[in-house]
């Protein structure tokens, strides 16, 4: 049984690294960097990769982005709370 556990652990810890694909939310920079009504897509995306929003403010690559004003509004127009990491 332990080991039935530890593997769907490491299938569950998988599946969310996998879900951390900066490139799918490419649709979002538009009212990132021009604070433009997001596409429903974009949020879509955003509600997906919700998990992975403190690992994008804390990279040296999309740390920078995730904290402008914009990305807040962003956030809030999809009904995603800014998260607190």
């Amino acid at each position: 049984m332990s080991s039935l556990a530890l593997t769907k652990a490491a299938v569950l810890e998988r599946e969310e690294k996998m879900a951390c694909v900066a490139t799918e939310l490419m649709s979002c920079l538009p009212a990132i960097l021009k604070g433009s009504k997001p596409p429903e897509y974009c949020c879509e995306k955003l509600k997906e990769q919700q998990s992975c929003l403190c690992g994008y403010i804390k990279s040296p690559t999309f740390g920078h982005f995730v904290t402008l004003e914009n990305a807040h509004k962003l956030l809030e127009a999809c009904g995603i709370p800014y998260p607190k990491c």
